[in-house]
C-alpha cells in the first residue's frame, strides 16, 4: 500500500546516523550525576530491540527509555539552527542524546501514531522528547534545557513495533499514517 506523506514531510527520509552510548558519570555541583546522554555514531548495521538498540542503555529507566521511549530521532536539519545559535561548540551527529539522527522527518509533518519502516525494522512515534536537566550538562550551559524546548526543535520518541536491523543510509518509509491529527509539534506547544 503506498502512503502519501504528509505535508511538510519531506520526499526523501533517511537514517543519517545510528548514534550509541552507555551511561557515564559527570559532575554537577560537586555530584556525581550518571547520565547516557553521550551518544556517538557507530558504523555498520545494528540491532533495533524492543527496548533499545544493541550497544545503547539509559541510566534513569524512570524518565528514560523503556518500550515507549526505545529510540530518540532527532531531525538533522535542525543541528544548522543549533550550529548557528552555538557558532563555539562542535556538534557531532548524536550531540542531542538522539538514537537515530534523521533527514525529512520534521516535528510539524510527523504526528503521533505515525508507523515508519526502517531497515528491517518498524517503529510508532510515540511522544516529543521533553529535555532534562542533563541536556543542558551535555551542552555546559544550563540554560540548553529553556532554549532548546522554546525553539520547538525537540525530536520525537519511537516505540518498535519489529525488532530489526539499521543502519546509516538506510531509508525511512512511512507505512500508516497516526490517526491522531495532532503532531509532534503540536504536543511541544501545549509544553512550551
Amino acid at each position: 500500500m503506498q502512503v502519501t506523506p504528509h505535508r511538510n514531510t519531506s520526499s526523501i527520509m533517511k537514517l543519517v546516523s545510528v548514534n550509541v552510548g552507555i551511561p557515564r558519570g559527570v559532575t554537577l555541583k560537586n555530584r556525581t550525576i550518571t547520565t547516557g546522554i553521550f551518544k556517538e555514531p557507530v558504523e555498520g548495521r545494528v540491532m533495533l530491540r524492543k527496548l533499545n538498540l544493541d550497544g545503547d542503555k539509559q541510566a534513569d529507566l524512570s524518565v528514560h527509555g523503556g518500550a515507549d521511549k526505545a529510540v530518540y530521532a532527532y531531525p538533522s536539519e535542525h543541528y544548522e539552527y543549533w550550529r548557528k545559535k552555538l557558532p563555539d561548540m562542535e556538534l557531532p551527529w548524536g550531540m542531542f542524546g538522539e538514537n537515530f539522527t534523521t533527514m525529512g522527518l520534521l516535528e510539524d509533518a510527523v504526528r503521533i501514531g505515525d508507523r515508519f519502516r526502517i531497515g528491517t525494522s518498524e517503529v510508532i512515534v510515540t511522544q516529543p522528547r521533553l529535555p532534562c536537566y542533563k541536556l543542558g550538562i551535555r551542552f555546559g550551559r544550563a540554560k540548553m534545557v529553556r532554549s532548546f524546548l522554546a525553539s520547538g526543535r525537540t525530536g520525537f520518541y519511537l516505540a518498535v513495533t519489529q525488532e530489526g536491523m539499521v543502519g546509516a543510509g538506510d531509508d525511512i518509509r512511512l507505512i500508516s499514517q497516526g490517526e491522531n491529527k495532532s503532531t509532534v509539534a503540536d504536543v511541544v506547544r501545549l509544553y512550551a
